[in-house]
């Protein structure tokens, strides 16, 4: 059996503050870029991930060819400057407390990217949840060519409801040699993580790849950025020979597993804000173009809350209903971003000229199914957690050989 999700060789800080190292994914708050303006302060010239990564709050505010080089110069200097050390041939086993209080256990490994496909109808034992939009990968592609580390916010799903495969480390951990232990900025709460490898690790990698049923796993977060892994990759192994792909790190993406089964995993909405909305009659219309009591939303103006009934068969079709609705009503000037938080989402839509559309949020007894059956959700139809406890930049590994 081949196994598709492996013990990777992970680099983590080797002597930095962590506090100020470890920075919530980049595709967070992207409309609050206050956020950002902290956690610039907050890190100032202490090593960090957020010298990696490019905040998509800052891409209308600074030019995103200068930040990319930017980007790719600080992993030269940290790979070559002693920043971070290697921990060969391993997990991470992750226990990150929840702002709400609530633990979420995972294992951060190396994931086959030849075991995965995101289109629809495929029968690749990895698979995509949502529809992968073809005009937000190229930027990405470019983005993996010029990065020496890759850093993973993609978080992938499995299910196990007996809880056999990822929850038994936590009995294990006074046996296991700890990476981590410290507070997140920003309210994030709190990570800790152990090293996994040897004999155990090579259990959990044949447990997970022999996972009974055709879909062994399933991104939840991070489908666009594990899609754009997937098409580089394919790009890179037209030149190499056999023996060569075998062990390419680009045929890898570090990645974080979890159980869908786990109490801290939710599925909460992505809710919609349009900015420079001035039709005050957008409820009634979305309403009048989606006829039906399956589903109730909130849209939020300057003018107060709204309550409206939608129909739809799914959560998936009423997002997507709502996408389309939106599409074709936007007006000249208009903007759609995708919130996560109901409250940050509702803030935003108090604004002048915006208006937001509460979203509800999707069973964990659909996920699954609707992939099984051959299914796909539209893009951002949900979020692993709000935005505090999204999963922040820690681990990385070299793509490059």
């Amino acid at each position: 059996m081949n196994e598709f999700f492996a013990p990777a060789d992970i680099l983590l800080p080797a002597a930095c503050d962590m506090r100020k190292w470890a920075v919530v994914a980049c595709d967070q708050f992207s409309s609050q870029e206050d956020y950002w303006d902290r956690v610039e302060t907050l890190v100032g010239d202490a090593p960090s991930t957020l010298r990696m990564i490019v905040p998509e709050a800052r891409l209308g505010r600074e030019d995103a060819s200068a930040l990319a080089a930017g980007t790719f110069a600080a992993m030269k200097r940290y790979l070559t400057g002693g920043v971070v050390r290697e921990i060969p041939a391993s997990f991470v086993y992750v226990r990150r407390t929840q702002s709400d209080g609530r633990i979420r256990q995972g294992l951060v490994g190396a994931l086959d990217l030849e075991a995965y496909d995101y289109e629809p109808g495929t029968d690749a034992p990895v698979r995509a949840s949502e529809h992968t939009v073809a005009s937000r990968l190229p930027v990405r592609i470019q983005v993996r060519r010029g990065a020496s580390l890759e850093l993973p916010h993609v978080m992938v799903l499995l299910e196990d409801p007996e809880k056999k495969i990822i929850e038994p480390l936590a009995a294990e951990t006074a046996g296991l040699e700890k990476l981590y232990d410290f507070d997140l900025m920003e309210g994030g709460g709190h990570l800790a993580g152990w090293r996994v490898t040897g004999k155990r690790a090579g259990e959990i990698a044949r447990t997970v790849s022999g996972q009974p049923g055709p879909v062994k796993l399933i991104v939840g977060d991070g489908n666009h950025s594990l899609a754009a892994a997937r098409e580089f990759w394919n790009r890179c192994k037209a030149g190499l020979t056999p023996e060569q792909r075998r062990g390419h790190p680009a045929r890898y993406a570090l990645v974080e597993v979890n159980n869908v089964y786990d109490e801290a995993i939710a599925f909460d909405a992505i809710h919609r804000v349009v900015f420079g909305a001035r039709d005050s009659s957008l409820a009634e219309k979305l309403a009048a173009a989606c006829p039906g009591s399956d589903y109730a939303v909130t849209c939020v103006t300057a003018a107060g809350e709204r309550r409206i009934a939608l129909g739809a068969s799914g959560i998936g079709e009423l997002i997507e209903r709502i996408d389309r609705f939106l599409e074709e009503h936007l007006e000249p000037g208009a903007r759609i971003d995708y919130i996560h938080g109901r409250d940050a989402a509702m803030a935003l839509g108090r604004q002048k000229d915006a208006a937001a559309l509460l979203l509800p949020a999707m069973g964990k007894g659909d996920f699954f199914k609707t992939v099984i059956r051959g299914g796909l959700f539209p893009k951002k139809s949900f979020s692993i957690g709000r935005g505090p406890d999204k999963r922040y930049y820690m681990e990385c590994r070299k793509i490059v050989p």
